[in-house]
């Protein structure tokens, strides 16, 4: 059984702050301090370039990789960290339509929904601009992806977790309902990796990317990650063809040959540090049971839904009711919903606004107990009745919300 007043002690949690924004930056992980701190002086001040060798810098991406694969369900050797989010979206996105293409060039759907990361529709957007085969983005709403999936399609593109309500796609049947149709599949698990179980082998999924600065806490700007199936690993050309996918990176040869199977989704040199401080907050996770993390943030959610419900008539539920049916995280709506985030960061309570109109709070069980929960709605409480939201300073729009 996992011990939570342990595995909340293992995080710099300030004094008077309920930490409710898991889902966008995780806490510092103590040890992570220490980890970059040694790496530093030890490696990068002892050794110098040595370190690519000797201290094992070039084979990070790889091992890290590894540790995340096994937090969502991925075989050993399919997982490999590097660059940011959105470039990982664009060299799976960009290989499984290069796979789908060489047998059937008539499709030309890449299908979204209108609860996806923007920046995924973005680059999908980039992509199609850079590609000559008119492709189209259909977006369509959550609940009618499933029925969209038809022979025109040859990729799907779908954030597992909804960054806005939480709401979370059914992985395992819509990826088999892509493939029934002969179209692959591209999961973001931005707001899955470390929140839910995920099991993309059981769910025969194509390509899975994933940031690690929400609930794998490894700090702002922490590298991403890329999953390839074995089905695809040595398939997949990456659009990308970066120095560090090429098979042999130190011959230098001019023209590109693709590594062998997740190598060739690396491109540039990893960010050693970021590696090093995101190494220390997966030592969390060791020993963690998922399935009751799961258990623990769903019913965590469910307090504070039905805290916030009977206590703050004015707010409405954004997210879905059923607990099995989101993820880590709740949203309640309201016309001054910024305002109201901005009175309850004041008040020691962070959570976060997206637009229009949601604000949003995530349950992160290694670090928020019952406690939190009811001590956060006591002053959401207060700041909704007696309309503390309403000053100038809670108005003024910050630069990130």
């Amino acid at each position: 059984m996992t011990d939570f007043t342990t595995t909340r002690s293992l995080f710099h949690l300030p004094d008077g702050i309920i930490y409710l924004d898991g889902n966008s930056l995780g806490p510092l992980p103590k040890a992570a301090s220490q980890r970059v701190a040694g790496m530093m002086a030890d490696e990068w001040g002892t050794m110098l370039i040595r370190g690519w060798n000797e201290a094992g810098w070039m084979s990070l991406p790889r091992r890290i990789g590894d540790r995340i694969g096994r937090l969502i369900g991925a075989p050993e050797g399919h997982v490999v960290m590097g660059d940011t989010l959105s470039i990982k979206v664009y060299q799976a996105l960009a290989s499984a339509l290069d796979i789908v293409h060489e047998r059937d060039a008539s499709r030309r759907v890449i299908l979204s929904d209108s609860g996806n990361f923007p920046s995924d529709l973005y680059m999908a957007e980039g992509l199609i601009r850079t590609l000559d085969r008119d492709y189209e983005l259909k977006v369509v709403a959550p609940e009618d992806v499933e029925a969209a999936i038809d022979e025109r399609v040859a990729a799907t593109l779908l954030t597992e977790v909804d960054y806005r309500t939480g709401r979370l796609h059914d992985m395992k049947a819509l990826t088999a309902k892509a493939h029934a149709m002969g179209a692959l599949t591209v999961w973001d698990l931005a707001h899955s990796a470390g929140a839910i179980p995920v099991d993309l082998s059981g769910a025969d999924a194509d390509f899975a990317v994933g940031c690690t600065y929400k609930y794998l806490n490894g700090g702002p700007g922490a590298p991403a990650f890329i999953y390839v199936s074995p089905q695809w690993a040595d398939r997949a050309r990456p659009a990308l063809s970066g120095w560090l996918g090429h098979e042999q990176p130190f011959a230098f040869d001019q023209s590109y040959r693709p590594g062998q199977g997740i190598d060739r989704m690396r491109v540039g040199t990893p960010p050693i540090l970021a590696l090093a401080a995101l190494d220390a907050a997966l030592d969390a996770w060791e020993g963690v049971d998922l399935g009751e993390i799961r258990r623990q943030s769903i019913a965590l959610c469910d307090l504070f839904i039905a805290e916030v419900e009977g206590r703050c008539k004015d707010l409405v539920l954004g997210s879905p009711r059923e607990g099995a049916r989101r993820g880590s995280q709740v949203s309640f709506l309201h016309d001054e919903g910024y305002a109201i985030m901005q009175a309850l960061i004041a008040r020691g309570v962070i959570g976060d606004f997206r637009a229009p109109n949601a604000i949003r709070f995530g349950f992160t069980p290694l670090y928020i107990g019952k406690e939190d929960v009811l001590a956060a709605v006591d002053i959401l409480s207060d700041i909704v009745k007696n309309r503390l939201w309403d000053q100038p300073q809670f108005k003024k729009k910050a630069l990130v919300t």
